[in-house]
């Protein structure tokens, strides 16, 4: 293969590896006022698809990750390019934050417990954040902007 050909499957791998980073956390918003409501012998069920999508996500990420270096490599920019430091820095925090947001809540969850509407709240938010975070990372990616 060509140098241009290899550029363009790493370049899809890397676009489909931000899809698989992204877009299961969107399945999950429907799952929440299920978890809210459902029966506590019928919540793992609604918390399996949470931590697979957490799995999957960080599977992606890893090939997100490696593909975005070999790409960096292949072409001009550099790794001081002001929208791949940004990126960088937003990844660093998503990891920080997905490690500390979904697990904790997940484990609660799967205990009796009286305050589940507000674990399901706090679930509910760090998804938000979470879909911002990733998002932002996109935008960064495709929009390329100078910074400085």
């Amino acid at each position: 293969m060509s140098r241009v050909s290899w550029y363009v499957v790493l370049l899809y791998l890397h676009i489909f590896s931000v899809v698989l980073s992204i877009g299961p956390y969107f399945i999950l918003f429907p799952l929440l006022s299920k978890i809210r409501f459902a029966p506590f012998e019928l919540l793992p069920d609604y918390l399996e698809p949470f931590r697979i999508t957490v799995r999957l996500t960080k599977h992606a990420g890893h090939v997100l990750v490696a593909t975005g270096i070999i790409l960096t490599w292949l072409t001009s920019w550099t790794w001081s390019t002001s929208w791949i430091v940004a990126t960088v820095l937003i990844m660093v925090a998503s990891l920080y934050f997905i490690a500390r947001a979904f697990s904790p809540l997940l484990r609660q969850l799967k205990a009796p417990h009286d305050d589940r509407q507000a674990i399901v709240d706090k679930l509910r938010r760090a998804l938000i954040l979470y879909v911002i975070i990733t998002l932002s990372m996109m935008w960064f990616m495709v929009a390329k902007p100078t910074l400085w």
